[in-house]
């Protein structure tokens, strides 16, 4: 064991300071939420707030998605490595390129706030947000048919966007000039800047209360306690290997199968992560950077282990990572990776999900559907350009003991961080009309805890623009059962001529011209945990009383036969036992 610090810290005020970073996180996010300009921030809340040291380590990350805060390290880091002793008060700074600033995908945008006191440097916040639009050869950023990066949109690396406060005009009209959507992109901008003005400041009297010196050891001892924890839970494992893998059937051009494969080596009270073995980097833009692929390990060890364990870069000082160059989880440049927080990230969690599941099956997590949905963009009747993400399209997340699994939630890799908007509100917003969004009956993976159901969403897109296809879970189940639990059912993507009503193809991936159309989706659906014939029969019969499983299934599938009447169970002969 290699804990940094040896000095005795106040438990007590340890655990308040904590608290009390978390808070200000939290507080950003509210203020990035009611001051941002774009749907896609204040409804859906793509954007992610975390705090750092001097020196550049993640201290504090409890608004946001894990797939953003958990690589935010990198950035800062970037930040220290390209500005070292150019860093002054009242600087802010700007990134996303993933092969040279610390960034995942070039939509999220971070900035990045020194924290000063007293003249001396102590932490950073900062910002993670996916732009509406940043050029590119696709309206929305997510352009499917690019086969590298410079065909996504413009590349960040770590530039002074604030200078000694002063805003760089010429930088700024550079960004804004780079949009489609330049005035989303300018208030989103203007309440990023805002978010980490707020948050520099609370953490500067955070620390000047305690003093720069015992400031910054309490920093450093949030990190070791961190790391103790992670430590703690790796040495309950089982000491051993175990290896697993995921599959994508296509490159974003043909069909080919693309495997994300590690093996998981626990050994005391350390863990690695090999990739060894995983398939090279491929020509769409389903790529990883390095980043990306910690983030998306951090993301699965975390989700499986202890809840309580601190969300700090501490934490995964006991983590290795073995990411071969060239490979889907580690590519080099100029390969494009704007898929790449979705899938691979998801491939890995779920490659990382089943060798873990070996070590210890209890904590096992189900699978949860991948997405099966697309993104509209046109231009509104007042000329102003959209970019519609049909996010009541999502999937449904898997199941874990004791609970089922999320009916409709964001993508695996935000843990359901990130909102499902209001459909009306939506409506208000886009030239749009929802005509059907409700939950599809006997798709969730059954088990004893059953897996979130997906969706039945049919949808008007009332002008015509382009449509940008995403459609991994179409062609295959995706959402994996553990324990004895079943598959969730995969989904399915439509589109029709509004006019015509005449049925157009939809590939599982493209960019599209389209006129006005309507849009159909089943999405898929999480897996199940453990055998469903351990299911409480009265959970079973609220399924069918709810619509989420019929009664024939409830029967065969669940050993629970309930009446015509939906009012009670006739019989549990038909279970075995397990």
């Amino acid at each position: 064991m290699n804990i940094a610090s040896t000095v005795h810290h106040d438990p007590v005020l340890l655990a308040i300071l904590q608290r009390q970073l978390d808070h200000i996180t939290l507080q950003m996010g509210t203020i990035m939420t009611r001051t941002a300009r774009s749907p896609i921030f204040s409804q859906s809340h793509d954007f992610s707030c975390f705090m750092s040291n001097a020196k550049g380590e993640t201290v504090a990350q409890a608004d946001g998605l894990p797939i953003h805060s958990g690589s935010g390290g990198f950035a800062v880091r970037a930040v220290l490595r390209d500005f070292a002793g150019r860093i002054e008060e009242e600087d802010v700074f700007i990134l996303s390129d993933p092969y040279v600033a610390g960034g995942n995908h070039l939509p999220d945008w971070t900035i990045i706030r020194p924290v000063f006191v007293a003249g001396e440097l102590v932490g950073f916040c900062s910002n993670r947000a996916h732009q509406s639009d940043i050029g590119g050869g696709a309206a929305g950023t997510y352009n499917a048919a690019a086969t590298e990066i410079f065909h996504e949109g413009i590349r960040l690396p770590v530039l002074k966007l604030v200078e000694k406060g002063r805003l760089r005009d010429d930088l700024w009209r550079l960004l804004l000039l780079n949009s489609r959507c330049p005035d989303l992109m300018e208030g989103d901008l203007g309440a990023m800047l805002g978010s980490t003005r707020i948050g520099a400041s609370r953490m500067a009297d955070v620390i000047e209360q305690h003093g720069i010196k015992k400031g910054n050891s309490y920093l450093t001892a949030l990190l070791d306690h961190g790391e103790r924890r992670m430590r703690q839970a790796i040495a309950e494992l089982p000491d051993g290997t175990w290896e697993a893998f995921d599959i994508s059937d296509t490159d974003c051009f043909e069909s080919v199968d693309v495997e994300t494969r590690v093996k998981v080596t626990v050994k005391g009270d350390e863990i690695t992560f090999d990739f060894t073995g995983t398939s090279p980097q491929i020509k769409g833009f389903k790529n990883s950077g390095i980043a990306n692929t910690h983030s998306s390990v951090y993301c699965a060890l975390s989700s499986f282990l202890e809840p309580s364990i601190p969300r700090n870069e501490g934490v995964y000082r006991c983590v290795k990572i073995v990411a071969p160059e060239g490979t889907i989880v580690n590519a080099l440049p100029p390969a494009p990776m704007t898929m790449n927080t979705v899938f691979p990230a998801i491939d890995i969690m779920n490659a990382c999900w089943g060798a873990l599941a070996q070590a210890s099956p209890d904590r096992a997590c189900a699978g949860w559907g991948k997405s099966v949905y697309g993104i509209s963009a046109g231009t509104q009747p007042s000329g102003s350009v959209f970019v519609l993400y049909h996010w009541h399209g999502s999937s449904g997340g898997g199941a874990v003991k004791g609970r089922d699994g999320f009916p409709t939630s964001s993508h695996q890799m935000t843990l359901g961080g990130m909102f499902i908007p209001n459909v009306e509100t939506y409506e208000q917003s886009y030239p749009l009309r929802v005509h059907r969004y409700q939950m599809r009956s006997d798709t969730g993976g059954a088990g004893q805890y059953r897996g979130g159901t997906g969706v039945d969403y049919e949808a008007d897109i009332l002008v015509g623009g382009e449509h940008l296809l995403r459609a991994e879970g179409a062609r295959k189940p995706t959402g994996a059962g553990t324990n004895g639990g079943g598959w969730g059912a995969k989904g399915s993507i439509r589109t029709f001529d509004l006019e015509t009503g005449e049925e157009f193809s939809s590939p599982p991936y493209g960019v599209q011209q389209v006129k006005p159309f309507r849009l159909v989706i089943e999405a898929s659906a999480g897996g199940g945990w453990g055998h469903p014939h351990k299911r409480d029969p009265q959970l079973v019969l609220r399924d069918v009383r709810d619509g989420l499983v019929s009664r024939e299934t409830a029967e065969r599938i669940y050993g629970v036969a309930v009446a015509a009447n939906l009012k009670t169970i006739v019989s549990t002969a038909a279970r075995t036992a397990h």
